[in-house]
């Protein structure tokens, strides 16, 4: 069970994207609601922002694609928004902070592992500096001095690292709970699951470490902007899924 809650527990910015034709209409943004993060403008270089070719991913499960996506809105709104809504109010803003910083800690160090594995020192050394001193000076975590020490934070994975050694992407993919993807980047998490679940069980004991699985997604998705259908494009799946994979093969090649 605990190893399940681990995998459903994958960071992923990616958990509420994405469109269905069976889901509902599209809905104005309202002025004041935060921009969705999944926007050409915000993940992509200004070169970069051309939407004409949508249609240009490989996605032979588009079908299966659109019913899995449409189930992760249901659960979106029925489960995982009124969850966020109640840790918010729980919790203040200063604890969610830090939080958010304790788990951004274990990623840096799953970026520090995947920069040496793809043989990048200068992002190797950045992410280890940012453990480093977040594990001890910023109190395990909780506070972020690497970035007031203006330590650049760089993002690494292993679905990026099979494509640094020449894995393609494959067919596109939205897995259930964690929303767009891919082959490649879906057996890339298994191994990422796993040194974090381990390094995690490792230095925390059982309940907290319980706890902070149970925790992790409930902090992705409350610092995750982007709502279904809000974006006012009837081409919401077909966008996302455009934009997810063109990020990706330029996350591979920086």
């Amino acid at each position: 069970m605990k190893s399940i809650l681990r995998l459903t527990a994958l960071p992923v910015l990616a958990l509420a994207l994405g469109a269905c034709s069976s889901g509902p209409q599209p809905q104005e943004q309202a002025a004041d609601y935060p921009e969705p993060v999944f926007t050409a403008k915000r993940l992509l270089p200004p070169e970069k922002d051309n939407l004409d070719d949508l249609t240009a991913v490989y996605d032979p499960w588009e079908g299966m694609n659109k019913r899995i996506y449409n189930f992760n809105y249901h659960f979106d709104q029925a489960v995982f928004l009124p969850v966020v809504r109640g840790y918010e109010t729980v919790v203040p803003q200063v604890g969610r902070t830090g939080i958010s910083n304790f788990f951004n800690n274990f990623d840096d160090l799953l970026t520090a592992l995947n920069s040496a594995l793809q043989l990048k020192p200068r992002k190797f050394l950045q992410s280890t500096g940012r453990v480093l001193v977040n594990s001890t000076v910023g109190l395990f975590g909780l506070v972020d001095v690497a970035t007031a020490m203006e330590i650049p934070r760089p993002a690494e994975d292993f679905g990026q690292t099979l494509g640094y050694w020449g894995v393609g992407q494959g067919p596109y993919l939205v897995i259930p709970f964690l929303g767009p993807s891919n082959l490649r980047d879906g057996l890339g998490k298994l191994p990422d699951v796993y040194v974090q679940s381990t390094v995690k069980s490792e230095v925390l004991s059982e309940p907290v470490d319980l706890t902070t699985t149970l925790i992790y997604p409930i902090d992705t998705r409350a610092n995750t902007s982007f709502r279904y259908y809000e974006n006012g494009s009837a081409f919401e799946y077909q966008m996302v899924r455009w934009l997810y994979s063109t990020k990706r093969k330029l996350d591979v090649e920086q």
